[in-house]
């Protein structure tokens, strides 16, 4: 049964996805047990740190389903529009109206309350995870699964960067309903599919998606406008 169950196409492209946002609300919850002990300064470093090992774990479990991530057909014109988009996103994300267009308030964490060893430690560890870990079973989850699937719950007899208005309006708005900033998730999840649309390879959009997280991430550090994270 267990066996049957993992075998299902759908499993390794939802569940790390899943195994990551369920963290969210554990994390939550302890927050609120350890509201004021001093080890309630640990909880976000320590849960962000065992997510993405777990995630990193499921991803390497689940390694020889994902069919879809291929090298070939990747050319120069490609990495310079995937890397100019993931640029471009960045962009965006930063300029966007943050007043209007977010959901409720982002509880944001400040590394430098850390200490010196656990600050630099954190810090690499959230931008790896952030710019490697995060784009590849996010990509995975919604430009792989969420946009075929919408299109033929037999989403793999689909082939990667199909196009339907449908997949495309509904994906794009999940994706930003998915993030804090939900107008600048929206239009992030308009240019990673036009991105599959061209190029029809998902290996681009991982790396759009990763230059987008690695420029947030070095663009928080430097100003310490730890809410984007």
């Amino acid at each position: 049964m267990t066996i049957s169950v993992l075998s299902k196409p759908w499993i390794p492209r939802v569940f790390p996805f899943a195994l990551y946002i369920l963290f969210i609300p554990l994390e939550s919850a302890f927050e609120f047990i350890l509201a004021n002990n001093t080890a309630a300064l640990y909880l976000t470093p320590f849960f962000y740190t065992v997510r993405i090992l777990l995630v990193i774990i499921a991803l390497i479990y689940f390694r020889n389903a994902y069919d879809e991530l291929k090298w070939e057909g990747i050319n120069r014109q490609g990495l310079i529009l995937s890397l100019f988009i993931g640029a471009m996103v960045f962009i965006l994300w930063i300029n966007l109206d943050q007043d209007f267009a977010k959901q409720g308030e982002n509880k944001s964490f400040d590394p430098n309350l850390l200490p010196d060893v656990f600050y630099y430690i954190f810090i690499i560890i959230r931008l790896t995870g952030a710019s490697l870990i995060v784009p590849l079973f996010e990509e995975l989850f919604w430009r792989s699964f969420i946009l075929r699937y919408i299109i033929n719950p037999d989403f793999t007899s689909i082939r990667i960067g199909a196009f339907t208005w449908p997949s495309f309006i509904i994906a794009s708005v999940l994706f930003g309903l998915e993030h804090n900033l939900w107008l600048a998730g929206i239009v992030a999840g308009v240019l990673y599919n036009m991105l599959l649309y061209r190029t029809k390879n998902l290996y681009l959009c991982i790396m759009a998606h990763g230059m987008t997280n690695l420029l947030l991430g070095i663009y928080v550090i430097k100003t310490g406008l730890w809410a984007f994270w």
